[in-house]
């Protein structure tokens, strides 16, 4: 293992606060690139797999592109786009609601459904893998930690 200014290839030692920020992207970029490849035989982005999340956390009741934008983990994902091409790909359904044709209303599918079941045992092996380094204890401090640090944002 490695410290981050050996990853970056620095000439000199970081701050600490640029020390810890510099570590938080790039294991951000790590893990992301490491679910990206887990994603990639099932033909779905991150943000994709995101929405079809939080349209199964719906339990049967439509989501509108609000509630959807809201609870997206990247609030720069284009909503939208992404919500057309799990349409596309039979994962997503979206229709006008009834009662105010302003709003849409967005559903998981059967085959939205079967797919992230596919996926739930994998994903979990995926976060396990990065925690296995960890005690439990440690893995409460450190979620307790980022949760402390984001608090922080200016």
């Amino acid at each position: 293992m490695c410290s981050i200014e050996e990853r970056l290839k620095a000439t000199q030692p970081f701050p600490l606060d640029r020390k810890v920020a510099l570590n938080i992207m790039v294991t951000e970029k790590v893990l992301a690139e490491n679910f990206s490849e887990l994603l990639k035989p099932y033909d779905i982005s991150e943000e994709q797999y995101n929405v079809l999340r939080i349209l199964r956390g719906q339990k049967g009741v439509p989501a509108s592109l609000g509630v959807i934008q809201e609870r997206m983990i990247s609030k720069n994902s284009n909503t939208t786009r992404i919500l057309d091409k799990l349409i596309s790909k039979n994962l997503a359904t979206r229709k006008v609601c009834p009662m105010n044709r302003r709003m849409i209303e967005v559903l998981i599918t059967a085959e939205g459904l079967a797919l992230l079941s596919e996926l739930d045992e994998s994903v979990s092996a995926h976060n396990q893998c990065f925690a296995k380094n960890l005690t439990h204890d440690e893995l409460e401090q450190l979620n307790n930690l980022l949760e402390k640090y984001r608090r922080q944002t200016p």
